[in-house]
């Protein structure tokens, strides 16, 4: 079991094509702040049917997308 899985499942729930979450909500959800750790878990997110489009460091957010198909 990730240390991510509660964010992966949470992403995975949304009805989006896309969700923007804040580094603070993604915070909120996972209990502990988002680390360089997370760039190696996030090819997890794939089993969820989503990936990671982009993150950025200046906005301290995530983007994730669904995947096709």
């Amino acid at each position: 079991m990730s240390k991510y899985n509660p964010l992966w499942s949470r992403v995975g729930k949304s009805k989006e094509v896309s969700l923007q979450l804040s580094f603070e909500e993604i915070e909120e959800v996972l209990g502990f702040p988002v680390d360089h750790s997370f760039l190696k878990y996030k090819k997890e997110l794939s089993a969820y049917g989503w990936s990671v489009q982009n993150i950025s460091m200046k906005q301290k957010t995530v983007l994730f997308h669904r995947q096709k198909g």
